[in-house]
């Protein structure tokens, strides 16, 4: 499944709990069971966006201003137990298990099963697992200029099928919440000092508000044009066809809430544990 965001994405529990009751059909069935939401996960390929979250322990040192280099091997160390993926398997199973709604799953799952929607998972598949993030933007951006300057119909599909996959428009919040809770954890774990308290740091984050939601569009749009290349015009307009359908909305709603949380949830105990780095204890 396609998402949003490109960069390390996060919200709070307070906001996750009002996502996940907003996409739960009023007069929906019992949630689906663990076997068929593994499935799910495997035909949706929301299993390989799980365990891309790992390549955002990258992005960790940069908010601090330290050099992983700092820490030596220890630091890779700590981001493989942290993110671990079998342990944000179950985390999303769990959650999961309790909100994702039968009809909801059958008709995701149907798309996606397809002969476009299998092609479509293959592509952003590989697209997740590239470490290298600037290699995707690099060439993204070179299709992206190519688009402007032939008038191509292209660049209007990839821009609509951007605002279909965050319809709700979480994506500025989620990025700004990460960064928050990741600071405050930190902070509390007694890693780094912050001169601004957390109504400062939330000025602060609301400040650059704009700039940082030019910087996920635009990272948005060169992502998906270097993931699609290969398809043609037709495929991506059906493609955004079915991420407007009503069903389709819940659920990347629901994902889009439930990567959100997870991704802040080893961010946070990340942070906790840099504190085992900066005394030098084994880990």
């Amino acid at each position: 499944m396609k998402y949003y965001f490109s960069i390390p994405a996060f919200l709070m529990r307070g906001l996750l709990a009002l996502v996940l009751a907003s996409v739960l059909l009023p007069n929906s069935g019992s949630a689906a069971d663990r076997d068929r939401i593994e499935a799910f996960l495997e035909v949706t390929g929301f299993d390989v966006a799980l365990d891309s979250i790992a390549l955002s322990a990258g992005s960790a040192p940069d908010m601090l201003g330290i050099e992983p280099g700092d820490f030596g091997e220890a630091w890779s160390r700590l981001s493989h137990q942290v993110f671990d993926t079998d342990e944000m398997h179950d985390l999303a199973l769990q959650i999961l298990e309790e909100t994702l709604d039968e009809q909801a799953l059958i008709h995701a799952s149907e798309f996606y099963a397809s002969s476009l929607g299998q092609r479509l998972v293959a592509a952003e598949n590989a697209a997740h697992m590239i470490e290298d993030d600037e290699v995707v933007q690099d060439a993204g951006r070179r299709i992206i200029s190519d688009l402007v300057r032939d008038g191509a119909e292209r660049l209007g599909i990839l821009k609509r099928m951007g605002s279909a996959i965050d319809a709700s428009d979480t994506g500025i919040k989620a990025v700004q919440q990460i960064q928050l809770r990741f600071l405050m954890a930190a902070h509390d774990a007694g890693v780094i000092d912050l001169e601004l308290g957390i109504d400062g740091l939330k000025a602060l984050l609301k400040a650059q508000e704009g700039d940082l939601r030019l910087a996920m569009q635009a990272s948005s749009l060169a992502g998906s044009a270097y993931t699609y290349q290969s398809f043609s015009d037709q495929d991506l307009l059906d493609y955004v066809v079915a991420l407007e359908h009503p069903l389709m909305q819940n659920v990347y709603e629901l994902l889009n809430a439930v990567q959100y949380e997870i991704t802040a949830n080893r961010f946070e105990l990340l942070a906790s544990r840099l504190s085992e780095l900066a005394n030098g204890q084994d880990i």
